[in-house]
């Protein structure tokens, strides 16, 4: 006799890489797949390094409940309405600490923060077109930090002219793992940091609590080492054919790559 696994309660999702195609699309597939999911009960909750301001063109595909976890969980927001609900900022004088460190480990480092205002970067910090189009601050790090203009912290950037993304995070991480959380997503060598025990998986889990829903009951979907804790932390995960190899490596369910719509073809099995 045969048994069907149940059907979870909550699909966790990172986007890039995974949920989107390329060009940062969601496949009519997928979007069928995700507004039947939601239609069916089981929500389904954009978990992204995006920040917030990212967020807005992906709102048609975020079902009833209207919320995303971003910046490796250092907000949780309601997209539709643009509203932050809840944040888990480091604190300056802690951004402060990692800056110095990653200064002294790795010269030639440049940082950049996302928090609720907006955008800040270094002057040596290269601004690529889809990290920021307005207008910004911009001014060394250690200024930035001491005069409040940057408040409320999602995560701080580092990029490096030189070094290859995963070196850089083993390096990094080094340098100054104790003082914060140091991951990455980016092809580039680019860092993505936030506050101490901040991480995808510890956002989702304190939005599962507030909804009652227990880990057993979630299946997670990611790609780059920021997800590992979520994919960690979920009853049921999978990476996508294109992950990272530390990724294939960790999760032992795969699904075909996000070009082929690989969560999509998950969440079809669960109905």
């Amino acid at each position: 006799m045969t048994t069907s696994t149940p059907r979870p309660r909550l699909i966790a999702t990172d986007l890039d890489g995974t949920l989107l195609g390329p060009g940062g699309a969601v496949s009519p597939r997928t979007a069928t797949t995700l507004a039947a999911a939601e239609e069916a009960g089981i929500q389904v909750v954009f978990v992204t390094g995006r920040p917030p301001r990212w967020m807005r063109q992906l709102s048609g595909h975020i079902g009833g409940h209207g919320v995303a976890i971003c910046s490796n969980g250092g907000a949780i927001v309601d997209v539709r309405r643009g509203e932050l609900l809840e944040s888990f900022p480091l604190r300056p004088a802690d951004a402060l600490a990692v800056v110095r460190a990653l200064r002294e480990a790795l010269p030639g480092t440049a940082f950049a923060f996302e928090y609720p205002g907006g955008f800040a970067r270094e002057p040596e910090y290269t601004v690529v077109m889809w990290e920021s189009d307005k207008e910004h601050p911009v001014a060394p790090a250690e200024e930035l930090l001491a005069d409040g203009q940057v408040g409320g912290l999602f995560k701080v950037l580092a990029k490096h002219p030189d070094l290859g993304p995963d070196a850089f995070l083993a390096r990094a991480r080094e340098a100054a793992g104790d003082l914060a959380e140091i991951t990455r997503s980016s092809p580039i060598a680019l860092l993505e940091i936030s506050a101490r025990g901040v991480t995808k998986a510890s956002t989702l889990a304190s939005w599962c609590r507030e909804q009652g829903i227990d880990r057993s009951e979630v299946v997670a979907f990611g790609d780059m080492p920021n997800d590992l804790e979520m994919l960690a932390w979920a009853g049921r995960s999978y990476a996508v054919a294109n992950a990272h190899p530390e990724v294939l490596a960790a999760v032992a369910r795969h699904t075909v790559s996000n070009e082929q719509d690989g969560v999509a073809a998950v969440i079809e099995t669960l109905f």
